[in-house]
């Protein structure tokens, strides 16, 4: 069990283990492990407490020898609907990370240690991964899901990325044109379009479609078959297409976009947006201004 004491740690019987830190849950059970973002009134967006949790439990379940698949999931109605902005915005919020970024520094390391890397550490972690997607899957959402190896998405799931919209060069990671095709990508971010389930699995972002009321049986199915590959394979295997993307240049790609998102997200047209989007009572209200040309 664990020594963290922000944690709370259940054993039932000797087949489940139930952790539940702050903001994150996870559960193992035999080989795999569920991690479950526990925000659903937020719609399980980003705050700096549940990228700290995520990195904790996928940190201990690294450790755990008994745990040879990770399912990453939502709790609620949606996957992940980005970055908290209203959180990091917020002037009230206690949290050393929104004083850091009063500096363009500040938001330069702020934005390097808890959107770059962690999510990096995500892919880079050394067991296979499962993202399962339901409902909204939205901007960072799409990035944090790029980051598993597979993907099980309910029919009724929708992903998008409309930062372009609010000025900013997408996320930190640009995954889409990896997931989704140069082309495809270019349309998905200038657009600010939605795609469904069933043209993510077209595209090849999704690796299988599946009921909302299947989504847990299908995603732990298809873990409990990964797990079946002995676990130095499937990590070594791992490795080795990891390191082919980043041969082909995906890693040198991602840190030359994460640079020039910092330089646009810095311009005097997108600080105008941040204003904007402070006063407004949500990214809707700005998006409604904006395309109407009522922008203040």
């Amino acid at each position: 069990m664990s020594d963290d004491p922000t944690s709370d740690d259940v054993e039932i019987g000797t087949a489940v283990r139930q952790h539940r830190l702050e903001a994150v849950s996870y559960t193992v059970e035999g080989h795999v492990a569920t991690v479950t973002m526990e925000r659903p009134d937020k719609r399980n967006a980003m705050n700096s407490g549940l990228i700290d949790d995520l990195d904790r439990a996928f940190a201990a379940l690294d450790e755990d020898d008994e745990v040879r698949v990770v399912i990453l999931a939502g709790a609620g109605d949606h996957f992940c609907a980005g970055h908290d902005l209203k959180g990091i915005l917020d002037p009230a919020a206690a949290d050393h990370w929104r004083e850091m970024r009063e500096t363009a520094e500040g938001k330069l390391r702020h934005e390097e240690v808890m959107f770059y890397e962690r999510s990096l550490a995500i892919r880079d972690f050394r067991k296979p991964t499962i993202a399962a997607v339901q409902g909204a899957c939205m901007a960072a959402g799409v990035m944090l899901a790029a980051m598993c190896d597979l993907i099980v998405a309910t029919d009724d799931a929708y992903f998008a990325n409309p930062v372009l919209r609010m000025s900013g060069a997408g996320v930190e990671l640009l995954v889409e044109p990896y997931e989704l095709g140069f082309r495809k990508a270019k349309e998905f971010l200038f657009t600010g379009m939605t795609i469904d389930a069933q043209e993510a699995w077209r595209l090849g972002f999704v690796n299988r479609v599946v009921p909302r009321d299947s989504l847990e049986s299908a995603t732990r199915e298809l873990g409990e078959e990964v797990a079946k590959v002995p676990p130095i394979t499937a990590q070594m295997v791992k490795r080795s297409i990891n390191d082919a993307q980043d041969l082909a240049g995906q890693r040198q790609a991602w840190r030359n976009h994460f640079m020039i998102h910092q330089f646009t997200s810095n311009t005097q047209t997108a600080l105008a947006m941040l204003e904007r989007r402070k006063q407004a009572g949500s990214m809707k209200e700005v998006f409604e201004q904006r395309d109407t040309g009522d922008e203040g």
